[in-house]
């Protein structure tokens, strides 16, 4: 039979708590029995530690037991001798208030009974009584629990009943509250399980109420942040596949029909065919590569090989291998990086890539007669290369996607407003594995600028 967990739960905490209520139960009965009782016990000794040196004194005196034989006048005269002023001023002792006299009786040195309580025997509470270091007999009494009147035993049974109801009702009483508790939190679990459930088969719109600010509140915010993580996640996935095909159909559709327009003869081969054909390929490589690059970054097996090398060689290289490509375009490149080395240690051909998309980049997006400026400056630790471009500027709350996967500024998934949408995605990558960092904002030229900052060490 499966056994659920709130009843699981509920046994556990209920049974802990009727054993505590059960050990308490019976120390109780026990201090009680052993305490209480011990106590008076220890008050009947210290009256047999008082009483036997006048019984001593009386043996010495009659050189036998004779003179208690059946005679009880000469038992209390012996064991209670005229009072004192003094003592008569203390009042009675603990002992004798506890009836320590009247459980005492007097064995001779064979454990037969002389005098005093006819109850004591061999097992009774016994001490010797000695003369020239001879035992001559043994002064007993009858422990305190054996001479309980009827109405003393019963008062003390109802005392132990009393204890046993009140751990009755406690242990009834907690069993209600531990029940609530249970279901409150067993509760709380299974909206968690159903959320998680829902969430394992695709569902990721369910979210849990914290609740109280405890360890599952805790979990519950952590949940919904996983769901809203896996959520978006799960959006991102759908419109990156959907780029996809469309990058990927664009070049081949441009393919198919410069073929079939070849194979139905409405065109002929032609230089200007073939380097359409041509064009739209290299997209496509391109754009192939730059998937697997970003597979490979997102695997963790992009290779890069470290060497020690200078930042500001680098950037002037990318920049001289697009300075016509500017011209071109009637843009103006200009750099001002330290003549001296900015050394750095990373890969250099990820490096040049970085700076070749971000140049890359700037050339499709900005105007005509534009400007860009590439500076670069060392501090401590640091080394920072920023790269500026004239208009258009981008919205400053479009700023922070710049680096995601697909992302355009505009809505148009025209070819002629710019690549793919990987390069900037690209470079995050190239930066991170570099353990440095890149962002964008406003440029004072007009445009946006890169931040990207390499640490030295």
């Amino acid at each position: 039979m499966k056994i659920s967990l709130t009843i699981k739960l509920f046994l556990a905490v209920l049974t802990v708590c009727a054993a505590v209520m059960v050990i308490q139960a019976m120390a109780m009965r026990y201090s009680f029995e052993h305490g209480f009782l011990g106590y008076l016990n220890d008050q009947g000794r210290q009256s047999m530690n008082e009483s036997r040196p006048l019984l001593k004194t009386a043996y010495r005196k009659h050189q036998n037991w004779d003179f208690l034989h059946n005679n009880l006048k000469a038992w209390i005269e012996t064991l209670r001798p005229p009072l004192t002023s003094k003592q008569v001023l203390a009042g009675p002792s603990a002992a004798d208030q506890s009836g320590a006299i009247v459980r005492m009786g007097l064995l001779d040195d064979k454990l037969s009974w002389i005098a005093g309580n006819p109850s004591v025997n061999k097992d009774s509470i016994r001490e010797p009584i000695q003369v020239d270091g001879k035992t001559v007999g043994w002064l007993a009494m009858v422990p305190f629990e054996n001479v309980l009147a009827p109405g003393e035993s019963r008062f003390l049974e109802s005392q132990l009943h009393v204890m046993m109801l009140i751990a009755t009702i406690s242990v009834i009483i907690v069993a209600l509250f531990t029940f609530l508790i249970a279901r409150t939190v067993l509760e709380r679990i299974r909206n968690l399980a159903t959320a998680t459930h829902a969430l394992a088969q695709g569902n990721y719109a369910p979210r849990i109420a914290p609740g109280a600010q405890d360890e599952l509140g805790a979990l519950a915010d952590d949940f919904n942040r996983m769901a809203q993580t896996m959520e978006n996640n799960e959006r991102t996935r759908r419109a990156f596949m959907a780029d996809i095909s469309h990058e990927l159909r664009t070049p081949l559709a441009v393919v198919q029909a410069e073929i079939e327009a070849i194979q139905d003869k409405i065109r002929s081969p032609s230089a200007e065919s073939l380097s359409v054909m041509h064009h739209e390929v290299l997209q496509l490589n391109k754009l192939i590569g730059d998937l697997h690059a970003l597979t490979l970054a997102d695997t963790g097996t992009q290779q890069y090989r470290m060497v020690s090398l200078d930042l500001a060689s680098l950037v002037r290289h990318s920049a001289a291998s697009m300075h016509r490509r500017f011209q071109n375009a009637n843009l103006s490149l200009q750099i001002d990086v330290p003549a001296t080395p900015l050394c750095f240690h990373g890969d250099e051909s990820r490096l040049l890539q970085l700076f070749s998309n971000l140049l890359e980049n700037s050339l499709r997006y900005t105007d005509t007669g534009g400007k860009i400026m590439i500076t670069g400056a060392q501090q401590a630790d640091t080394i920072t290369i920023v790269i500026s471009d004239s208009a258009p500027g981008v919205d400053p709350d479009k700023l922070e996607h710049l680096f995601e996967r697909f992302y355009r500024i505009e809505g148009s998934r025209s070819r002629a407003s710019g690549g793919s949408g990987l390069g900037l995605a690209i470079c995050r990558n190239i930066v991170a594995a570099h353990k440095g960092k890149i962002w964008a904002r406003a440029s004072a030229l007009g445009g946006i600028e890169i931040h990207i900052q390499f640490p030295t060490i």
